[in-house]
């Protein structure tokens, strides 16, 4: 330990070298000061293993957060254990508004942050449910939190945290002895850094899916472990919900890529909110989802009767104002300025939201807007609240939770389609199984196999077939000659529930029947609208089947604004196969019908 006054350049160094980031100086000021000086003060006991492993900054599964401090050894019964430490710097810190957290000082400003145990508690619960080997070996995990420079007890020991506290003790500037014999009593002998190596390799275990849960979570029932931003999203909601019923009116904006965890966090909101007799609902433009919930519900059995909580965006044309306490619309990136079917009713979809009621929250992916009409933008939002005189608050959820939870996945991809320049990613192909098939016979029989497990998985396709099989079922759409492969869209035999359907798998789905719902393995057949050409990645909006509606529109804006609609174009069909390839959970497997655009991801795969 003689190095530890040093760790700070240690931890930027390797930080910089891991994960290519670079840190501020309050960072840097906060590891030495928490690190080498509080840590090193605990650690350096008798009580605590010499040989004990111990990581710092420890990112789990590829995502955004880190560990601040974990130990690993045995207890003593032998039994394989690691601890978790939680620091903070914090000095003074009040009660917060929003529940299980706390209200303190930090970067210039008063902040609600999680409380410390609720987050030492959250990490722990997460890697017993995700980590495999800590769940296949049972693992003893422990938690704690150390304010090492605060001295009041008051509020962060409060009776009101009580669940948490017992989960994760807080330890205080002066606890050093009592922290030592926490952390000893689950780590009583040092393995050095066999099982940090194990944890650290080992493969990640989804999360489970949504839709086969959203019954028990209505029922309030808590399936989903809320970590970070995701707890203090919800917290937020429910929060300004309650806010608003005193006569202001509020508007949420909640910021977020795919597998963040929005429809989670909805559902969450949902399920809070009409267990205090609130009048609320879930709305979303995606006829899929809404289908796939109240099928569930259906197959539930449940007494009580929430389908009405599921609502369409077109659903407020005729709405009073403020009819709603809150209405939360997920998928807001899909959002129509028209309702209708023919898209000729109403005045637009956001300010009719915003109109019916008192609080209304969006979930929005700017990049997932997949046809014309999509007009979900968060400057749109805004100008509608602003239009309502609504306060305006806007959050963001940031870490991914679907693709074997890895951000590095979705960076990687974003960088690979050019929907955002990303290099700054760990992406491995042994966290996320994603393979790029030069046969979609292949592809499919893996699918197939696959979806035998549990019938989670499914083939999807962008748009690039006509919908022939619609007038005669007895033709195929999706046909490729060269490849022996010939099968139909979904939309006729099953509709909005294909993806969960028995036998469903022997069809292929598309954007409108997958957004916003997720499957284990996804197969996606890639068509002759994105294509790579002269070294360039670039998209072909007249590689697009003629029965797509998506596209309507397009031409006819395009013989006025060339330029501003051959942008949007291309964002859309990006934005399409970004979709469809953050589907799966386990893995996702990828055909693409153009040659040369195979061989140039096949090039951006990492080979670590």
């Amino acid at each position: 330990m003689k190095d530890a006054p040093q760790i700070e350049d240690k931890i930027r160094d390797a930080v910089k070298r891991k994960f290519n980031l670079n840190v501020g100086q309050s960072e840097y000021t906060s590891w030495r000061n928490s690190l080498g000086n509080a840590m090193f003060h605990v650690i350096n006991s008798d009580l605590i293993p010499k040989d004990a492993g111990i990581a710092v900054e420890y990112r789990v599964n590829g995502r955004k957060y880190r560990i601040d401090f974990l130990i690993t050894g045995k207890n003593t019964s032998g039994q394989s254990a690691l601890s978790i430490v939680e620091l903070k710097q914090w000095t003074e810190i009040n009660f917060s508004d929003l529940q299980d957290h706390v209200r303190t000082r930090l970067g210039g400003g008063l902040s609600d942050e999680r409380h410390p145990s609720y987050q030492a508690w959250s990490y722990a619960s997460h890697l017993k449910n995700f980590n495999e080997f800590i769940y296949e070996n049972n693992v003893e995990i422990s938690a704690s939190a150390y304010l090492h420079n605060c001295v009041d007890r008051t509020v962060v020991g409060h009776s009101r945290y009580e669940i948490f506290l017992k989960e994760a003790p807080v330890f205080l500037k002066g606890d050093i002895a009592e922290l030592q014999q926490h952390i000893s009593k689950n780590i009583s002998e040092g393995t050095g850094t066999d099982l940090l190596e194990e944890i650290d390799s080992s493969p990640i275990r989804p999360s489970k899916q949504l839709a086969e849960v959203v019954s028990s979570m209505l029922q309030g029932n808590e399936e989903f472990v809320l970590l970070d931003d995701q707890k203090t999203v919800l917290e937020t909601i429910i929060n300004t919900t309650k806010k608003s019923l005193k006569g202001s009116k509020e508007v949420i904006i909640v910021k977020g890529g795919p597998g963040t965890g929005k429809s989670v966090v909805a559902i969450n909101a949902i399920a809070r909110l009409t267990g205090m007799r609130l009048n609320s609902q879930y709305v979303t433009q995606n006829s899929a989802p809404r289908t796939v919930y109240a099928e569930k519900l259906d197959q539930s059995g449940s007494e009580q009767n929430h389908k009405n909580l599921f609502s369409s965006a077109g659903s407020f044309l005729e709405t009073s104002k403020d009819a709603f306490d809150a209405l939360i619309v997920d998928e807001s990136h899909r959002l129509n300025e028209k309702s209708g079917f023919y898209k000729n009713l109403g005045t637009n979809q956001i300010k009719e939201i915003i109109d019916a009621s008192k609080t209304s929250v969006f979930f929005i992916d700017e990049a997932q807007k997949v046809t014309w009409v999509d007009i979900g933008e968060i400057s749109e939002i805004k100008k509608f609240a602003n239009e309502a005189a609504a306060s305006i608050q806007i959050l963001e959820l940031k870490s991914q939770f679907r693709c074997s939870g890895s951000d590095d996945y979705l960076a990687w991809l974003d960088d690979a389609l050019g929907v955002e320049a990303n290099s700054d990613h760990f992406f491995s192909t042994s966290r996320f199984d994603f393979q790029i098939f030069d046969s979609v016979s292949e592809m499919r029989d893996l699918i197939f196999e696959k979806n035998k497990i549990n019938n989670k998985s499914r083939l999807v396709a962008g748009y690039c077939w006509n919908w022939i099989s619609k007038k005669d079922s007895r033709l195929n759409d999706i046909v490729i000659p060269e490849e022996n492969f010939a099968m139909k869209w979904n939309l006729a035999s099953y509709a909005m529930k294909w993806i969960i359907e028995k036998d469903s798998v022997n069809e292929v789905g598309c954007i409108h029947t997958c957004q916003g719902l997720e499957v284990d393995y996804v197969g996606v057949i890639v068509g002759k609208d994105l294509i790579y050409r002269n070294g360039e990645l670039t998209t072909d909006a007249s590689a697009r089947a003629k029965t797509d509606g998506s596209l309507r529109g397009y031409k006819k804006f395009r013989e006025a604004y060339e330029a501003e609609a051959d942008v949007r174009v291309d964002e859309i069909i990006r934005n399409t196969y970004r979709t469809l390839m953050t589907r799966g959970m386990k893995g996702c497997y990828v055909y693409f019908q153009d040659k040369q655009t195979a061989e140039y991801f096949k090039k951006l795969i990492p080979s670590n």
